[in-house]
């Protein structure tokens, strides 16, 4: 009886998901919408659980996020999967984060190839053990010629660095008289950021509560929405991806001037 009332509530929650996602049809859906998955280490800890154990349920929460994303029409969804600064953590809990990426992608690259989704990383990919390096590169080998939602990674990832590294090479080919000083623009910069390919992201979600970037895509946020939640990523269903985006849907981006120009 118990069996029979759990699948009820279930398929109710799926025919209600599905309802929402076809209401969203016509609505004007971010082309870009990055994630801080925030709070694995506190829903483990709520459960009495090691903190490994909230990083794998949150990489299992990341395939039904990339579902749904794909399915209302999003073109590019990144995710900051591990950040410079992550290196400071427990030599242990960095160990298993750095074997995710390969679990991950290997469970969930036939149906990536199924649903046409591109994979790409930012971040700096040479610092990265070698099985994670491997990983990550067979799956953007492997979807390189999908044609649908880019599902990007930012493992290893920090924007200062990233924005450092893209004045650098300017100020390089400004001394190889390749360019001028007054060639050194916002799109100059923006091209030679690890975003370069990527529109720049019109929905930010940051899970757990915390209200900062934490060095994430500083330059790209610019004019980015924002929309901050208690839960923690791996209670971040499918739903509360709707609930910010049908948020999102109520704002008025006016990017510096004033409604209707």
């Amino acid at each position: 009886m118990l069996n029979k009332l759990v699948w009820r509530k279930s398929d109710k929650q799926n025919r209600n998901l599905q309802e929402r996602i076809s209401d969203m049809t016509g609505e004007i859906v971010p082309k870009h919408i990055a994630i801080i998955m925030d709070g694995n280490g506190r829903w483990a800890k709520k459960r009495a659980m090691p903190r490994v154990a909230g990083h794998h349920e949150g990489m299992k929460n990341v395939r039904k996020i990339t579902r749904a994303a794909n399915r209302i029409g999003v073109q590019a969804l990144t995710l900051y999967a591990f950040s410079t600064e992550n290196w400071k953590r427990p030599k242990m809990e960095v160990e298993f984060l750095m074997r995710l990426p390969e679990e991950f992608l290997t469970s969930f690259l036939p149906e990536l190839m199924e649903l046409n989704i591109r994979i790409a990383m930012i971040g700096e990919m040479d610092s990265l053990p070698e099985h994670t390096q491997n990983a990550v590169k067979k799956a953007m080998k492997e979807t390189e010629k999908n044609t649908g939602m880019v599902l990007n990674f930012a493992l290893n990832y920090g924007s200062r660095s990233e924005i450092v590294s893209a004045v650098q090479q300017l100020v390089q080919k400004a001394q190889d008289g390749e360019l001028t000083v007054e060639d050194i623009t916002e799109d100059s910069i923006s091209t030679h950021l690890m975003t370069s390919e990527l529109p720049e992201p019109d929905l930010l979600i940051r899970t757990s509560g915390e209200i900062r970037l934490s060095n994430f895509m500083l330059w790209q946020l610019a004019y980015t929405e924002f929309w901050f939640t208690d839960t923690l990523w791996p209670d971040f269903d499918e739903h509360s991806l709707l609930d910010a985006v049908n948020d999102y849907q109520k704002r008025n981006r006016r990017y510096g001037g004033l409604k209707g120009e």
